[in-house]
């Protein structure tokens, strides 16, 4: 059984997750850690809780979702992974943090892509989807027993992602949406981006922008 913590970083509120299991095997998820306050904030919790770091798993690659990598690659010397189709979201992470105003930060150390479209946390295998549209590489991860699903910046609570970014396609976030997201189970709890924590259910039904899907 996986637990999952929320921690909620940086100037853009983002949402980072720490999953882990009954043998304190844990991934982090979308670190958005941005000052020494926030990297201390997680480290803390970690070694609270004893956990044992096995990888570092994004979504996709904007800006203030790897700004935090860094320091746990330093930290930890982990595996960082994201989709070879969002190398070049990675990459454009400088220009983003000076567009934004947030001066020079520190980019991730090394990286690899997904050999699979699963991956296993202890015993619990976890399916990695690949939904383009916020992001050419992004990715959702689905618990598919334990029904849950981390879906980065793709599906918010009453929203959905931004088409408005280098590399973000509106056409194929819809289909996305459409043919990977409100396909799943009902009752699939759904960790957001940003913003509250929501479930397929409750966006099918009230959600304004997946009406005509």
């Amino acid at each position: 059984m996986i637990s999952i913590k929320t921690f909620t970083f940086n100037p853009f509120q983002e949402n980072t997750y720490l999953a882990f299991n009954e043998n304190k095997q844990c991934w982090i998820i979308d670190p958005g850690m941005f000052t020494d306050s926030e990297n201390a904030e997680i480290l803390n919790f970690i070694q609270h809780h004893n956990l044992i770091p096995q990888s570092i798993i994004n979504t996709h690659a904007h800006l203030d979702h790897i700004v935090g990598v860094h320091f746990l690659q330093k930290e930890f010397g982990i595996p960082f992974y994201i989709h070879e189709l969002d190398e070049p979201t990675l990459q454009y992470g400088p220009i983003a943090a000076s567009m934004y105003g947030l001066g020079t930060i520190n980019m991730p150390i090394s990286y690899e892509f997904f050999n699979d479209n699963k991956m296993q946390l202890g015993d619990s295998q976890i399916e990695i989807i690949h939904t383009p549209g916020h992001a050419p590489g992004h990715v959702i991860l689905f618990s598919k027993s334990e029904k849950w699903l981390i879906n980065g910046d793709m599906l918010f609570a009453g929203s959905i992602g931004r088409t408005d970014l280098p590399g973000s396609n509106p056409n194929d976030m819809l289909k996305s949406l459409k043919e990977k997201i409100i396909t799943l189970p009902d009752d699939t709890k759904v960790y957001c981006g940003h913003g509250i924590a929501t479930s397929i259910k409750n966006e099918k039904a009230s959600n304004p922008y997946l009406k005509n899907l």
